[in-house]
């Protein structure tokens, strides 16, 4: 049988693999609290359903509680938590910011989390940790309102501040490497035209962005996350990820358009409203139009950003039910 980690290979390497890899991942709230518990449901998820990798999906506090904010769980269904306490209260604030070491108690105990996956997962099944860009921090550090006008106002204390969180968060992904990670998923939530332009993300974002990277660059599963809408697709050539997720049902592009400029792998294909709101059989039209448009081939299924956690126990087994329906035609490169 041809393992996880031998399908994902042949899909990187642009071969058509037996069936088409799929990738669904969620948050599970107040399990994200406590590594173990975490860790207990990430696995309990993947033994349910056998995904082709597992991306751990901690709270994105994880990265941020050290420097003192707070937050709570109040329902959100996309499984986030709401912040209570930001901690850039003044332009000065960016400036002051300390750095973090990565065995500071929040990072450590996200460190603790992936080694008991990886120690428990089948080593033939890849595992990638999620890492938020500086700016996506820093939108939570300050709240993104203060962040979008100190970053126009005080350019240059906002930049001293994202230069301490990307450092810090370097020094994670070094540490995050002897966990045995197989790469990271990188979310970036700003490279969106309605947020910042072109110039400000280039100067804001890409310089930092590939610092946290940079440490990451001999792994061979690293997943580039682009959030929102009308977002700036071609830094996945600057940014030499292998993999590039992004909400393809929502916004430009699609994933036959992407494969035009794109030779990495894609992955997507189902939106979010489809598996919370739509039946099975939606579920897997969708899916298999998502194959069709790249035919089977350098792509991953999987949906644009989270699994919200009301999305129905059915809706998720069906999407990885259409691998299976539909590998014959993959292998043999149909559509």
């Amino acid at each position: 049988m041809t393992t996880h980690r031998e399908r994902l290979q042949a899909c990187l390497k642009g071969e058509m693999p037996d069936r088409t890899p799929i990738a669904l991942w969620r948050h599970f709230p107040v399990d994200d609290q406590a590594p173990e518990k975490l860790a207990a449901a990430t696995l309990q998820f993947q033994k349910t359903c056998d995904f082709d990798l597992v991306k751990v999906t901690p709270a994105s506090s994880f990265c941020l509680k050290d420097w003192g904010v707070e937050d709570e769980w109040v329902g959100d269904t996309e499984g986030t938590r709401r912040y209570t306490k930001h901690v850039i209260e003044s332009p000065r604030d960016w400036e002051k910011l300390p750095m973090l070491d990565p065995t500071a108690p929040h990072l450590a105990a996200q460190l603790a989390c992936l080694r008991l996956i990886r120690s428990r997962l089948d080593p033939e099944t890849p595992m990638i940790q999620t890492v938020f860009s500086p700016l996506a921090q820093a939108k939570n550090l300050a709240g993104n309102d203060r962040l979008l006008a100190d970053l126009r106002l005080h350019p240059q204390a906002v930049m001293k501040g994202l230069e301490i969180i990307a450092a810090s968060t370097a020094k994670f992904v070094e540490a995050a490497l002897e966990t045995g990670i197989d790469g990271i998923f990188y979310a970036v939530q700003h490279a969106q035209a309605s947020l910042l332009t072109q110039e400000e993300y280039d100067t804001f974002g890409v310089p930092l962005d590939l610092q946290v990277l940079e440490p990451a660059n001999s792994l061979w599963l690293n997943l580039l996350h682009l959030h929102g809408k009308d977002v700036y697709f071609d830094l996945v050539i600057q940014y030499k990820c292998q993999i590039v997720n992004w909400h393809d049902r929502e916004t430009y592009p699609s994933l036959r358009e992407a494969r035009k400029n794109f030779t990495g792998v894609t992955c997507g294909g189902i939106r979010q409203d489809t598996m919370v709101y739509a039946d099975s059989a939606t579920v897997e039209k969708e899916a298999h139009n998502a194959m069709k448009q790249t035919k089977g081939q350098s792509f991953i299924l999987g949906t644009g950003c989270v699994v919200p956690v009301i999305a129905p126990h059915g809706n998720i087994m069906a999407a990885r039910q259409s691998v299976e329906t539909t590998a014959g035609k993959t292998a043999k490169g149909e559509e």
